[in-house]
């Protein structure tokens, strides 16, 4: 038994399925609750929001929150692909007669996690609020899905009645604009760092990269409107992908770019492609720059970090860059609240106004 949407078939669990337990067995018990373009979206009865990180990638934040399970934007080199594996073990969905991995299923099974703010409210009073916390990690925060069911915003309404905290923001969306007066609060109480991600300013590259995530462009505007609203709002140009954003020229022409919108930092980090990102990503390489193929291949045959020496490379053409158009770099860890890098530093050797750089 299945249900169509479009041209998939979502599996219909059998009666008696294997025993479940955890987060398994609240998703076997997820109820429908919306339609979108080729997504199921069901309702996912979770009893935490607040998720103690751990990483592998050592990242320094404490906690995190992740409104939403899968994310529409359907990025292809996504490391968070990983997370349905834990929803439904051993089950797939059908497309066209060919097996949709859990990977797959990520962009189009969205759950929508209930009573989030309310669990956000009991949690909080449990955690120093001292320690970081970031919204954003796993799924986009400001997803299509959240212009109707306002779970993110629901949370930033618990945080605007907090003090003391450290919120850390990352989306990719401009839909985070609707929030200036929710965000204008919580910085007022608290540290508050948000991260607009742009990954290149090339619209037709960005729509194969990242094919349901808003214009590069209306990124831009979002980060100079949160700017004029006295926030704190910085540009993570990631990932930069090998061949392909990486160079000198490209990061040159995102961080001017950065300058022109007055964003707070702007931070580049090298692509980091876990197993259940590689065949979606690869084949987004073989379609587009099969002359890139064997490269990718080699790079990430062994290892899902990028090698030492090109990271240290790309450290230093990042560097390079702001201290060109006078920005504040990022020192740490994108995702920090602390340690966001130094006061802006005066622009040198900046070529074109900045009008033209923003929209030339």
């Amino acid at each position: 038994m299945a249900k169509k949407i479009g041209s998939y078939l979502f599996p219909i669990l059998d009666s008696d399925p294997p025993p479940r337990v955890g987060i398994a067995r609240l998703a076997a018990s997820a109820r429908h609750a919306d339609d979108g373009h080729l997504i199921q979206f069901k309702s996912l009865e979770v009893r935490s929001i607040l998720n103690k990180s751990v990483s592998k990638r050592q990242l320094s934040l404490a906690y995190s929150i992740n409104p939403y399970r899968g994310c529409e934007f359907a990025c292809r080199y996504c490391y968070a692909r990983y997370t349905h594996e834990f929803l439904a073990p051993g089950r797939s969905s059908v497309e066209a007669g060919t097996t949709m991995t859990s990977h797959d299923a990520f962009e189009h099974e969205i759950y929508l996690k209930r009573n989030a703010a309310w669990l956000l409210e009991q949690e909080l009073r449990h955690i120093d609020p001292t320690q970081e916390i970031a919204l954003g990690t796993a799924t986009d925060p400001y997803q299509p899905i959240e212009r109707r069911v306002r779970i993110t915003r629901s949370l930033l309404e618990v945080f605007s009645r907090k003090s003391g905290y450290r919120l850390g923001i990352v989306t990719k969306s401009r839909l985070i604009t609707r929030d200036i007066d929710l965000l204008q609060q919580i910085a007022a109480r608290n540290t508050l760092v948000l991260h607009v991600t742009i990954t290149t300013p090339d619209a037709a590259l960005a729509r194969l990269l990242e094919p349901r995530a808003p214009r590069p462009d209306l990124r831009f505007e979002a980060v100079r409107k949160l700017r004029q609203a006295g926030l704190t709002a910085g540009i993570l140009c990631c990932p930069l992908l090998p061949g392909i954003t990486d160079s000198e020229a490209a990061l040159n022409a995102m961080a001017s770019r950065a300058s022109a919108v007055d964003a707070s930092f702007f931070a580049a980090n090298p692509l980091f492609l876990k197993s259940c990102s590689r065949p979606t990503f690869f084949k987004f390489v073989q379609e587009h720059f099969p002359n890139l193929e064997a490269d990718y291949a080699a790079r990430f045959a062994t290892a899902d970090f990028a090698a030492t020496p090109y990271r240290k490379l790309l450290s230093q053409r990042v560097d390079k860059v702001c201290r060109k158009h006078g920005l504040a770099p990022r020192s740490s860890d994108a995702l920090l609240t602390r340690d966001i890098g130094a006061a802006k530093r005066p622009a040198v050797n900046v070529g074109a106004p900045r009008q033209q750089m923003l929209f030339g």
